[in-house]
């Protein structure tokens, strides 16, 4: 779980595994940071011939906190039960850490011959934004990545279609960036019986109120316009139009624009979007704290940048006496989807999923890949995992579980194709 991390057990326990079945693997340390506690990646390669450029499968060790109380099983048991592994990490993303795995070790038992090597990295730290995960790994140890031209990671997967409709799959080729922010509002700690009224908490409150009344720009980028006109045609049909031409339609089509911004996911992908996540002050109800923060969970669309929202924002608060500081910023890239990887996901989703939809798509969550795309790395978002919308709610919520069949399934496409890329 991170916060704290220690995710070295499970680094160490994946080596052994890789080990065992003849891959050559290793435990990479990397930095404890303010956790104190054993922090590491597990690294391992399947050599290929060496005529073309290593391709990286990415996944995270670390996930996102539980509370046992709204679970109907201990999160951190791992229960095998009805045909699904039920906890914390099995879609997000330890569950695709060992789908990794597995297809490496089962392609070494096949004793397949790639054109090219094939490199397991699971890292710590993503949930934290990574900066001493893949982000210290990008830094510091680039020898385990080598010249690698490709990289899957988590991000994207296969929507389950209903009966007699089309599965779609999604492959990620870029991602909402983030621009994590803190406010701040400092006072003179005193005696609340004197109310207080101008202190930290009010004038916090005063600017978040603002910030949750902000309005933020439709804006539709080339990516998202290609990402719709794709789906469009299995959108409802007073909509496909719309979906072909999301652009102009929504703003020469107000019944349009009325339907598509009213779903929430498909909103997040045309504008910055704005949480207000976490919330900090008094520790007494009749002490006037010195100190009020605030952090927001802001979401740029690519091509933003974060220092341009922040100077935005500033003139919307209007109150120079709250200090408004990123916390986490980095610039959204995309990956090009005429690529060798991707014919090789088309071909195998012809092959085993026919009828089904490849589309490059945008998300608007993201995970380490962009420490890779800065790198020049190709890098999609692409799990071959069958979810329904009601099973993907897990991730992060509660109850996550992904059904063993479909962890097998997963593995054989994963292998699938690596084998398409590396014939």
């Amino acid at each position: 779980m991170n916060p704290p991390g220690d995710e070295l057990p499970l680094a160490e326990l994946l080596v052994d595994f890789a080990r065992e079945a003849g891959l050559e693997a290793q435990v990479v340390p990397t930095p404890a940071g303010k956790s104190k506690v054993g922090r590491a990646a597990a690294w391992a390669r399947l050599a290929g011939r060496g005529r073309d450029r290593p391709v990286v499968l990415l996944s995270h060790l670390d996930v996102v906190p539980a509370d046992p109380g709204g679970w109907a099983v201990d999160p951190f048991q791992g229960l095998v039960a009805g045909g699904y592994v039920m906890g914390r990490g099995a879609l997000d993303a330890k569950g695709l850490a060992i789908t990794h795995l597995l297809a490496l070790t089962e392609l070494a038992r096949r004793d397949a011959s790639l054109t090219r090597d094939v490199i397991f990295l699971a890292v710590p730290d993503e949930e934290t934004g990574g900066r001493d995960g893949a982000g210290f790994l990008v830094r510091k140890r680039r020898d385990l990545i080598g010249d690698a031209e490709f990289l899957l990671a988590e991000g994207g997967g296969i929507l389950a279609a209903d009966t007699g409709s089309a599965n779609v799959w999604g492959v990620a080729v870029a991602e909402k960036a983030p621009c994590w922010t803190r406010l701040t509002a400092k006072g003179t700690s005193g005696h609340a019986s004197t109310g207080g009224l101008h202190g930290p908490v009010p004038r916090l409150v005063s600017a978040l109120e603002r910030v949750r009344r902000l309005q933020t720009e439709v804006r539709v980028v080339p990516d998202v316009e290609r990402m719709f006109a794709a789906l469009a045609p299995l959108g409802e049909p007073e909509d496909r139009a719309g979906l072909a031409t999301l652009g102009a339609a929504l703003e020469t089509d107000p019944a349009f624009r009325r339907r598509f911004l009213a779903d929430e996911a498909r909103a997040a992908l045309v504008r910055t979007t704005i949480a207000i996540t976490v919330l900090r002050a008094g520790t007494s109800p009749n002490v006037v704290p010195e100190e009020a923060r605030a952090e927001l969970d802001v979401r740029l669309l690519p091509g933003d940048r974060c220092d341009d929202f922040l100077e935005g924002l500033r003139e919307v608060i209007a109150d120079p006496s709250i200090r408004i500081e990123p916390i986490l910023a980095f610039e959204s890239k995309s990956s090009p989807a005429d690529t060798a990887l991707f014919r090789a996901i088309r071909a195998v989703a012809r092959d085993i999923d026919p009828g089904a939809l490849v589309v490059p798509r945008v998300i608007a969550g993201f995970t380490d890949a962009h420490y890779f795309r800065e790198l020049g790395v190709v890098s999609y978002g692409f799990v071959p995992r069958w979810l329904p919308p009601s099973e993907t709610r897990g991730v992060h919520g509660v109850n996550e579980r992904v059904s063993v069949d479909n962890l097998e399934r997963g593995v054989e496409a994963t292998i699938r194709i690596l084998e398409e890329l590396g014939r």
